[in-house]
């Protein structure tokens, strides 16, 4: 799977908040208000907090198969992450993104505006989701898990996001396919309020004097 839709899943378990009870489904295109209301009350609690988490993505073929697992650690403050995985590491502060290949020993340095490099970003996800996505609130499961769906509005390789949140957390997240194929996203270790700084959010140049730094901004 590549790298932007991985992150892009990966951030939008941020927009996941246990607060609703079943209501209505979207008609016409239009955002179910209560996980609207989700989406919303979320984006707000994560506007000044710093939240890690460990996401494993597993990849099933058509027959539920497993294919591939990958597992990565995240920090997001604010439309700044960190993202370590297989050997990289990706930094965006805001404005750029560097990602650092620590086999090959190279950095590539990248902007975050404009086109696709908007999943890079949570803030423009959680800012135009009801542009791009009609979201629909499933149902309360009896463990107080609640089931939200995502579809884009735009042809996509997939036809539908669903969230899985319990307790104010997002625990799982689950791609579905046109090929009938499903990536899972496990999120453990979910946790606000941890210490973060700038330098965080940012490849430390100084500490890696022989990485090979390419930027295409």
């Amino acid at each position: 799977m590549r790298t932007k839709t991985f992150l892009f899943f990966i951030f939008t378990a941020i927009c996941g908040f246990a607060s609703a009870q079943i209501t209505h489904t979207p008609d016409g295109g239009k955002v179910d208000q209560n996980a609207d209301k989700i989406l919303k009350a979320t984006a707000k609690q994560f506007s000044s907090n710093t939240v890690s988490m460990t996401v494993t993505m597993v990849n099933k073929d058509a027959h539920k198969h497993e294919t591939g697992r990958m597992k990565a650690d995240v920090l997001y403050k604010g439309g700044k992450y960190r993202v370590s995985f297989d050997g990289n590491v990706i930094y965006c502060d805001g404005n750029s993104t560097w990602h650092w290949n620590k086999d090959v020993g190279e950095v590539t340095v990248n902007d975050i505006s404009g086109g696709d490099d908007d999943l890079l970003n949570p803030a423009s996800i959680l800012a135009n989701y009801t542009k791009n996505y009609s979201a629909k609130f499933i149902r309360k499961e009896q463990n107080g898990d609640n089931i939200i769906d995502l579809m884009p509005k735009k042809a996509k390789s997939y036809y539908k996001v669903r969230l899985t949140i319990n307790n104010n957390t997002p625990r799982k997240m689950e791609m579905h396919n046109y090929d009938s194929s499903c990536g899972e996203y496990l999120i453990t270790n979910f946790k606000t309020n941890v210490k973060s700084s700038d330098s965080d959010f940012s490849f430390p140049k100084s500490q890696n004097p022989n990485v090979e730094i390419i930027d295409m901004r």
